[in-house]
């Protein structure tokens, strides 16, 4: 899909200044840290608890969006002798500086995850820790959980470790540059590497049919003061990095699962009517499925940049709905375990700095490696866990999504009346005169009202905007 911008200017700053501050302000937004929490936190930057080893000797490097400063991993990748591969993962430790039942630990469980603004973030930890002490910046030794997980040739996991130490990250990447330095040849083999080792593990979540939606996504970039909207369909390289992620994420359920005590991240399988609505769906969009091919196997085949593909796979993303945490304890393992979308078990555990739970899914695997049992701390938390993470992510859901909304309508303020052309990328079961619209300029997916005509999934349609006003009126579009 093309890249589409527009500059939020001119009369549109002051009405979308307000907008992003009234839903900062609102009652459930986290705002400042207290003080005692701050003091708590520039204690602990100033004297974490310091682990026994030292793997400071490993090159390790990072790959985050440009600019950021909260580093939850940084990795290293190597050949070994057999022919396999060596993947060392380093995680940032926050448990080396969160006392349980401390200040900034009662705080991160109101926060529970950091929350993302055009204008600033809303941090789950003072920035003193999550931008500082905590964070794998270049350069720094800090405290990390560092994994080291053996593959054989084929991508497959012949051995997991993971333990207490203290790592320097030699170098901060972004993404396009990683993916630039792989296209070119010129990355050195442990960046490059990323390439191999993600292919297999794509291949593998193929066999067993997991999923990995390649959808487009609406970004708010900010420019010279000023916020832009964009799409921007993924890169391979965040597809092989997140499937870095994916194989520490399940390599850590397997730990808590043969140890008896933890908690993972499951998705139920979708509903058969959940999958015909999918199938007629394709159908209206001309995407062709033979019964023979499964769901998994077809989302590979697509092709993001296609409006009638990105429409397909954004409709796909309603199967991913329900995903959750289930929490277990003295061997009784939760039915369901799996996650549907990874096809296997598979828990968080390497986003701390950002995300509650990954804290206590860290100290159990640390634990499980170690043959102890896990810390009391963490056993005493762990009944809340699901529920705490349910009602922050909805937060985080519900921030994401109204950010993007304000800032819409401050691109759109002055245009109401104007035609644009977009296509037509979901229609609502139960009022198909009512569905969702994608536009090719700006990069703006609105609700679109037939006025009792039936739209047409996967057709591109001239619309005409009717509202639109930061805070106050989510852009509105009708067939033109």
């Amino acid at each position: 899909m093309p890249r589409r911008q527009l500059h939020v200017t001119g009369a549109a700053e002051a009405p979308l200044r307000t907008a992003l501050r009234a839903l900062r302000n609102q009652p459930d937004i986290p705002g400042a840290f207290p003080p005692d929490v701050l003091a708590e936190a520039e204690a602990a930057a100033k004297s974490p608890r310091l682990p026994g080893r030292d793997d400071t000797d490993l090159p390790l490097f990072t790959i985050d969006p440009p600019g950021s400063v909260d580093l939850d991993q940084a990795m290293h990748l190597a050949r070994r002798a057999d022919g396999g591969y060596r993947v060392h993962y380093a995680i940032a430790d926050v448990s080396a500086f969160v006392a349980p039942s401390g200040a900034v630990d009662a705080e991160a469980h109101r926060r529970v995850l950091t929350l993302y603004f055009p204008d600033g973030r809303v941090p789950l930890h003072p920035p003193v820790l999550s931008e500082g002490a905590a964070s794998l910046l270049p350069g720094d030794a800090v405290p990390a959980l560092l994994w080291r997980i053996d593959l054989d040739a084929y991508g497959r996991r012949v051995a997991t470790e993971v333990r207490r130490t203290m790592v320097r990250s030699r170098a901060r990447l972004d993404y396009a540059t990683v993916q630039q330095q792989i296209d070119a040849g010129t990355a050195e083999e442990p960046v490059a590497l990323l390439r191999d080792i993600g292919r297999l593990r794509e291949e593998l979540e193929a066999e067993r049919g997991g999923i990995s939606l390649n959808v487009p996504e609406q970004e708010i970039v900010e420019v010279d003061g000023s916020y832009e909207l964009v799409y921007r369909a993924p890169r391979p390289a965040d597809a092989w990095n997140a499937q870095v992620s994916l194989l520490t994420g399940m390599a850590a359920a397997d730990l808590m699962t043969a140890a008896g005590t933890g908690i993972l991240r499951i998705l139920p399988t979708a509903p058969d009517g959940a999958v015909a609505r999918l199938r007629r769906s394709a159908q209206a969009l001309g995407i062709d499925w033979p019964h023979h091919v499964s769901y998994a196997a077809l989302v590979r085949t697509l092709d993001p940049c296609l409006p009638r593909h990105a429409a397909f796979l954004q409709d796909c993303t309603t199967l991913l709905r329900g995903a959750g945490y289930t929490v277990f304890t003295d061997g009784n393992l939760p039915d369901p375990a799996v996650h549907a979308a990874v096809a296997d078990e598979y828990t968080h555990c390497t986003a701390p700095l950002r995300r509650l739970v990954d804290r206590y899914a860290g100290e159990l695997c640390v634990a499980a490696v170690e043959g102890r049992e896990p810390p009391g701390w963490v056993r005493a938390a762990l009944g809340a866990l699901p529920r705490e993470m349910a009602d922050g992510t909805r937060r985080a859901n519900r921030v994401e999504r109204e950010c993007v909304d304000i800032v819409e309508s401050a691109l759109l303020m002055d245009r109401v009346g104007e035609v644009f052309t977009g296509t037509v990328v979901d229609v609502r079961d139960d009022d198909p005169a009512t569905g969702t619209v994608h536009l090719e300029a700006p990069a703006v997916v609105a609700r679109l009202e037939g006025a009792g005509t039936p739209l047409p999934l996967g057709e591109r349609l001239d619309v005409r905007l009717t509202q639109a006003y930061p805070g106050r009126e989510k852009a509105l579009f009708v067939p033109a």
